[in-house]
């Protein structure tokens, strides 16, 4: 990743059908990291359950036979071959049962970096369920692709792993915001009113938005403006924007090619001190103690 800032925020011109500008929907996935570990296919005898590790993120594909998402007081979900299910907390209370006939599915292992935009990854579902029709186009594509590498035992077969089950979260989240019956952060992607508004903050970072000016790119009333963002994407508008900017400086320190005082005022701090409170405050660690990504070298302080 390149450091500059003007890198950083400089946007490719896609575009999904749910009428959000791709390079949005992009770019704040971008800022949403996650490591894959785990990857094994599982036979599910007939009444069986699927136990699946309790603290981790999965991600299942139903390669054959059909699965029961059962969750106290609420009506069994029905998982058919092809269908992938992501779990972004596990499972929690729910039990995933192989109801009549043996089951066999792919579970893919992986967990979110804790400081990934952290209220986004909070703000996850339960659980995503793509069903085959939505997701044929590309499942049919990296799953065995997929399934070949966890069979290589060459070099670097551990980090192809982690990048295709990266590649297939997200392809899931987009797939979900397409769909158009998103919820949370990403609901306020896909309603064209507050996407907008994430779109200039996204955009233009160093600019210091006021509330009448966000409410104004929306075509909104302020007081619905505030109500209607904070109910989609979980932070008040003016929060998210700090937290957006913070998070393009913890990328631009993770390459090591600036000093700190140098990307605070980048953010559009007017001191290192004041960034280094305020980025302390929300990943837990002062910026000097951010670690360079591997390869690069952080420049003296």
């Amino acid at each position: 990743m390149t450091g500059s800032l003007e890198n950083l925020t400089d946007l490719p011109d896609v575009g999904p059908r749910s009428g959000v500008s791709g390079d949005l929907l992009s770019h704040v996935l971008a800022q949403i990291r996650l490591t894959g570990d785990h990857v094994r296919p599982h036979d599910i005898a007939a009444s069986e359950s699927l136990d699946l590790e309790a603290g981790a993120a999965h991600v299942l594909v139903l390669a054959e036979g059909a699965l029961h998402i059962e969750d106290a007081g609420e009506s069994p979900v029905v998982i058919e071959r092809g269908d992938l299910l992501l779990l972004p907390h596990g499972l929690g209370g729910a039990r995933l049962i192989a109801p009549r006939a043996r089951a066999s599915v792919i579970v893919c292992r992986f967990w979110f970096d804790p400081h990934s935009l952290r209220g986004m990854v909070a703000a996850l579902p339960e659980r995503i369920h793509i069903r085959h029709a939505e997701g044929a186009g590309w499942l049919d594509g990296i799953v065995p692709f997929l399934m070949v590498e966890v069979t290589d035992d060459e070099p670097g077969a551990a980090l192809m792993i982690s990048r295709i089950i990266d590649v297939i979260v997200i392809r899931t989240l987009r797939t979900w915001v397409q769909r158009g019956h998103t919820t949370g952060w990403l609901g306020g992607l896909s309603d064209a009113r507050i996407a907008r508004a994430l779109k200039v903050v996204h955009e233009r970072p160093l600019q210091r938005w006021s509330l009448d000016a966000l409410s104004d790119a929306a075509g909104m009333s302020r007081s619905s403006f505030c109500e209607r963002f904070a109910a989609l994407v979980g932070r008040s508008p003016l929060r998210y924007q700090n937290e957006w900017r913070l998070n393009l400086a913890r990328a631009m320190l993770a390459t090591g090619e600036a000093r700190v005082g140098e990307i605070a005022l980048r953010v559009g701090y007017e001191s290192e001190s004041a960034f280094s409170r305020a980025y302390k405050a929300l990943f837990g660690y002062p910026p000097r103690n951010e670690t360079p990504a591997p390869g690069e070298e952080r420049p003296h302080a």
